[in-house]
């Protein structure tokens, strides 16, 4: 369908531009703007990575703070859509919640009233193409530069360049059209038309999927007198209503919260667009009387269709501003989560393509979903050792538990790694990977350890898996010997899964420190004790040969576990926030004060 839709299209235009050259010029015109602002929002890009985070929480804590950075972004980057597909970013990722969105969509409806203003006021009335020109050029320079910020500059320049040309090629376009034929004879009047003309707006907008580009065009055909002032006011609620398709294509890879963004820019456009359909007789008299006193000609109309945008857009906030806590309150009714079945399979929860557009939202997604991993993981090293999840997280004493569950717990762990696991760490490595493709050497030093996490996350649950055929056999051993060593094994690994469940919910920084400096001492204290617990046991003859071989083994599997889940915790909490990274690296044991404390001077000289 899609196809077939497309082929119509090049078809008609291309018949079209036949016919007619003024046609191809303002078509030409409107793919050049739109271009322009891929560039645009291309360039902006490079100036969002690291940064959005701290100041995404910094100045949307509040909700007129959230309209305010909606309303300066937006003016910045003349992109209300790359702003909603940021807040959408940050909403999936958690990074913001979805009342800071909501006013941050609301602020960017009155930043992108600017970019009507400055083409109404400048771009209309003075050769653009004139500075497009040298702004391609230097912006051409710049973008061939290995420099991330001055490659970024140069999308921006070229953006605007682009921009500026397609403008003037619109422009052209319509005052050609002034020689051979007069488009005013197909305006309607009245409600009705106002109702075709709103809808010819959406459809515009929906095509080019930019509000800018519709206003462009409709500005330039009303300062060729090619439209009415009423269908153009017709037009501009069409643009307003059709922008919102921006927002439901930025969050076709959404979460749940994202979606839940897309709707409210969705309730918002739509609402007051449908409120000011049959207002639009009124709202020429509003701009009439307002008009004089902004020092706005009576005669120009481009100018009064901007301030017609501004108003449009300041009703929706002063609408919907106050009621962004009903607002999210209603989407969070509609967009339930469905409820999660207990089933043996898993998928990821938090890794989308939207996230992928920015490294803070790339980096927070890819944490999350570790930790998700890491809860499978943890899960089933329980079930590994005879122990369940339930039991580690719970206040019981570790004697009573081992006691508790004596009898050994049989668990297909290859099912369970292809059911829960195989798929969330393919799909982590794979974003982590594509991730890395996109963003900077600075973003990447803050992804990579987030990577590498997982795979030795992968490496524990190996090692666990490795020690279960013999935890199961000896735990129903006759011999008391080795059943209180593999005893031994389980009380170790569940104090080291009980630190570091509390490593992961601390929030004090102390406390976590302090228990990653415990999980290594504990670590190197255990592996002293095993060797010399096995050495006198096969001293004795208490064990076997072959008890002795496997304890061996399992006891270096274990030391795995430990080490590997140990450097997990120490990666992402050390890694959670970069800016305390030196002075948590200080605080905590490195390897020669380790051993310094397992290996006392004066035992070192007596072996």
């Amino acid at each position: 369908m899609k196809r077939l839709f497309l082929l119509l299209m090049i078809v008609t235009l291309s018949y079209a531009f036949i016919q007619s050259k003024n046609i191809l010029s303002i078509s030409a015109g409107v793919a050049i703007f739109l271009f322009g602002m891929l560039s645009l929002e291309e360039g902006f890009r490079f100036f969002t990575g690291g940064l959005l985070d701290k100041f995404l929480k910094a100045f949307t804590n509040r909700v007129y703070k959230s309209i305010i950075f909606g309303a300066i972004t937006t003016t910045l980057m003349q992109s209300s859509g790359l702003v909603a597909v940021i807040a959408i970013s940050f909403i999936s990722a958690g990074l913001i919640g979805l009342t800071q969105g909501i006013g941050i969509v609301l602020g960017a409806n009155i930043g992108t009233t600017t970019g009507a203003w400055l083409i109404a006021g400048y771009g209309l009335k003075i050769s653009l193409a004139t500075y497009a020109m040298p702004m391609l050029v230097f912006g051409t320079i710049f973008i061939f530069q290995s420099n991330q910020k001055l490659k970024g500059f140069g999308y921006v320049l070229t953006g605007l360049g682009f921009a500026f040309l397609g403008i003037a090629y619109m422009k052209e376009g319509f005052d050609a059209f002034k020689e051979t034929i007069d488009l005013t004879k197909y305006a309607i009047v009245g409600f009705h038309g106002t109702l075709i003309f709103v809808a010819i707006g959406i459809i515009a907008t929906i095509i080019m999927q930019s509000s800018h580009a519709s206003l462009v065009l409709i500005l330039t055909a009303l300062s060729a007198s090619q439209i009415t002032y009423e269908n153009a006011i017709a037009l501009t609620i069409g643009a307003n209503m059709g922008t919102t398709i921006t927002a439901i294509i930025g969050a076709i890879g959404a979460s749940l919260e994202g979606k839940k963004l897309a709707g409210a820019h969705c309730i918002v456009n739509l609402t007051t667009g449908i409120l000011v359909i049959g207002l639009v007789p009124q709202s020429i008299q509003l701009i009439e009387l307002t008009a004089p006193y902004l020092g706005i000609n009576p005669n120009d109309f481009a100018l009064k269709i901007a301030l017609y945008h501004t108003y449009f857009n300041l009703l929706c906030v002063a609408l919907f501003a106050p009621l962004i806590s009903k607002v999210s309150y209603l989407l969070d009714t509609v967009f339930k989560k469905p409820a999660r079945e207990e089933s043996i399979t898993d998928d990821v929860l938090y890794l989308n393509d939207l996230a992928l557009d920015f490294p803070d939202t790339a980096q927070a997604v890819l944490f999350k979903e570790t930790k998700h991993l890491y809860n499978n993981v943890f899960e089933i090293i329980a079930k590994g050792m005879s122990i369940t999840k339930e039991d580690i997280i719970s206040g019981m004493e570790i004697e009573d538990m081992i006691k508790l569950r004596h009898q050994a717990l049989r668990v297909d762990m290859e099912l369970f790694y292809e059911n829960r696991i195989k798929n969330i760490y393919g799909k982590i490595i794979n974003f982590a990977v594509m991730a890395q493709g996109r963003f900077s050497e600075d973003a990447n030093i803050k992804l990579i350890p987030i990577k590498n996490a997982n795979i030795k996350i992968i490496e524990a649950f190996k090692a666990s898996k490795h020690m279960q055929k013999n935890m199961i056999h000896y735990l129903e051993s006759d011999n008391e010997y080795i059943k209180e060593e593999y005893n031994h094994i389980r009380k170790n690994l569940i104090k080291l899964l009980r630190n570091m469940q509390l490593i992961i919910n601390a929030s004090e920084e102390d406390v976590a420190i302090l228990l990653l400096s415990k999980i290594k001492l504990d670590i190197q204290k255990y592996d002293i004790a095993a060797n010399k617990s096995l050495d006198n046991l096969i001293r004795t003859n208490k064990i076997t040969f072959a008890m002795a071989t496997s304890l061996m083994n399992d006891t270096t599997y274990a030391y795995t576990i430990s080490s590997e889940l140990s450097e997990v915790a120490h990666t992402l909490f050390v890694h959670e926030d970069s800016t305390l990274k030196e002075g948590r690296e200080a605080l905590l044991l490195n390897e020669n004060e380790v051993n310094e404390i397992t290996h006392p001077p004066e035992k070192r000289n007596a072996s």
